[in-house]
């Protein structure tokens, strides 16, 4: 039988499912533990925490570290690239409900040919 804290086989594939610690996410990307408190602490990522109170990574949540520390990278403070980061993925999400709403129009004026 397995153990409670087990990971379901259903949550292999899942991006949001924390399934990193914080060594292994430091690791995975290259940087430090202290980079990824960083992150946190700038509210890009809020990892979640196990029972024990030790952080846990998703793979979404990498790729958005991963994207911050591209930024840092190439010389810009940790803030500003956390900022920088929040604002492509609120862009993304407006572009997303954008093409959204157009392809919403878009089938309504072929219900409606007059228009």
């Amino acid at each position: 039988m397995p153990a409670d804290n087990a990971p379901a086989p259903g949550n292999l594939d899942d991006d949001d499912y924390p399934a990193y610690t914080m060594g292994r996410a430091a690791d995975v990307l290259g940087t430090t533990p202290a980079f990824l408190r960083a992150v946190g602490e700038a509210d890009l990522i809020t990892p979640l925490r196990s029972e024990g109170g030790h952080r846990r990574y998703s793979r979404r949540q990498l790729r958005i570290a991963a994207r911050a520390r591209e930024l840092v990278d190439q010389g810009t403070p940790i803030e500003a690239a956390c900022r920088i980061v929040s604002l492509e993925d609120q862009l993304d999400d407006a572009r997303r409900v954008h093409r959204e709403m157009r392809r919403k129009l878009d089938e309504g004026d072929e219900d409606n040919p007059d228009t």
